[in-house]
């Protein structure tokens, strides 16, 4: 008994030494974690391809300027005509060349009602960078770890390689994919690039199943995605759906505060306020009303409290005119409401890791009505972005459906938080062996 006792741990050693170190049986736990299961069991992992899906703001455009454009500065203007150029790309070059009144216009959306559909401003043309490959993902000068560098590192050092087992997935940040029975032109393309993509790493890895991972609003992209491809093309190219973090259904509390007060997710040197001055621009993406929290998970309680009115679940859209953005209650109406009931399936594996024991805001006080300062915050428990009853709508709206419940793993880090949870090294290596793992289960 005792050199079969023996026998994995003699065949653990036989794996490269990056693999080795995440199927060992030790793991890192921060204090308290509440999560089950140790690693995936030792021997014949197999890596089939992986892309990566980035969080919001990992993913780079460039513009393209037409004769149609019609600025509201000169100098707006001073591209048109001349060919691709980065638009969110080169954060750093915007304050040196007085650009960033040109970024928020060329950033802009419009809703157009007709067609229920975002657009860009008439003569400006967008296109996402580096699609295919996962290192190009954004660069923010203040956090080099963002944007899944850490993870694609990991990855690298387990055996994965750029362009041949590994590929990288960034989509236009201000786009949201649509609910069945809407439309979104945007994500139609981005939809068709990723199935070949995943098509083409498949053919490329001897007809393996791809792994699809995503991170923050990227899970909820990944998700997404799965759940629009015919059951039969799932069936033959998805191995695992591993998300971290993901934006869910059930929304959350904080996009109503950023919405609010401003976002300072997409970093802009020299842009000052950060928050209030991208604001303007932040408010006509969908990406900014898409994760509002949903009546059914967080009921009548008032989420926003002002001396004259509180607003609940069910107020958002009077909430959105109260903040100065009415424009954003037709399409608030009409995309994102219909999301809020949207809890199918995607009938592959699925793997889901969330932070929780974490301050996460739950409802915001701006007591005199000023959206222009900082509210006051009630916290409960979450990763510090997503609330905790949110996870747990998912994780049981997932188990309802009883071929999905076969299929699926739900994992609570306790004390990960949302954008550290695939960069700290605790939480990171569970990530880790969970991708490990999603390779060697048959």
């Amino acid at each position: 008994m005792g050199i079969l006792r023996l026998l994995p741990l003699a065949l653990l050693l036989l794996l490269p030494a990056g693999i080795r170190e995440y199927l060992s049986p030790a793991i890192d736990r921060a204090p308290g974690e509440d999560g089950g299961g140790g690693g995936a069991a030792p021997g014949g992992v197999v890596l089939h391809p992986i892309v990566l899906v980035p969080g919001v703001s990992c993913s780079e455009l460039e513009v393209r300027l037409t004769d149609a454009y019609r600025p509201s500065l000169p100098r707006c203007g001073a591209m048109k005509g001349k060919g691709w150029f980065g638009l969110w790309a080169n954060c750093s070059d915007l304050p040196a060349h007085h650009y960033i009144p040109c970024f928020m216009e060329q950033m802009s959306l419009v809703y157009d009602s007709a067609a229920g559909d975002y657009r860009n401003l008439p003569g400006v043309e967008t296109r996402v960078r580096n699609f295919g490959s996962s290192r190009g993902f954004q660069r923010n000068p203040k956090h080099t770890d963002w944007c899944l560098e850490i993870i694609r590192q990991e990855l690298e050092r387990v055996g994965y390689r750029d362009g041949d087992t590994l590929f990288g997935a960034p989509y236009d940040l201000r786009h949201a994919p649509p609910v069945p029975g809407y439309s979104s032109a945007v994500f139609s393309r981005y939809f068709r690039q990723l199935t070949r993509l995943i098509e083409d790493a498949s053919r490329r890895n001897q007809g393996r199943k791809a792994i699809l991972f995503g991170h923050s609003f990227g899970g909820m992209v990944a998700l997404d995605f799965v759940r629009s491809t015919p059951m039969a093309w799932r069936e033959r190219h998805i191995k695992h759906l591993v998300l971290a973090a993901p934006l869910t259904a059930g929304g959350f509390v904080q996009p109503v505060q950023l919405f609010a007060s401003g976002s300072d997710l997409l970093f802009v040197p020299g842009a000052e306020p950060l928050a209030l001055t991208l604001r303007p621009m932040w408010r006509t993406f969908e990406s900014a009303i898409v994760n509002f929290p949903s009546p059914a998970v967080f009921g009548r309680r008032p989420l926003v409290i002002t001396r004259e009115r509180n607003y609940s679940a069910d107020d958002m859209a009077d909430f959105l005119a109260a903040a100065g953005y009415g424009a954003a209650a037709e399409p608030f109406r009409r995309r994102a409401v219909p999301r809020m009931g949207y809890f199918q399936a995607p009938m592959v594996p699925t793997t889901v890791l969330n932070g929780v024991g974490i301050e996460t805001p739950e409802q915001l006080v701006y007591w005199d009505g000023d959206f222009d300062a900082e509210p006051g915050l009630v916290n409960g428990d979450g990763d510090e972005d997503i609330n905790l009853a949110s996870m747990l709508a998912f994780d049981e709206q997932m188990r309802r459906q009883p071929e999905q419940n076969k299929l699926f793993k739900t994992i609570k880090l306790r004390g990960a938080r949302h954008g550290t949870i695939v960069t700290e090294d605790w939480s990171l290596k569970r990530v880790m062996q969970e991708i490990l793992e999603a390779n060697r289960i048959d």
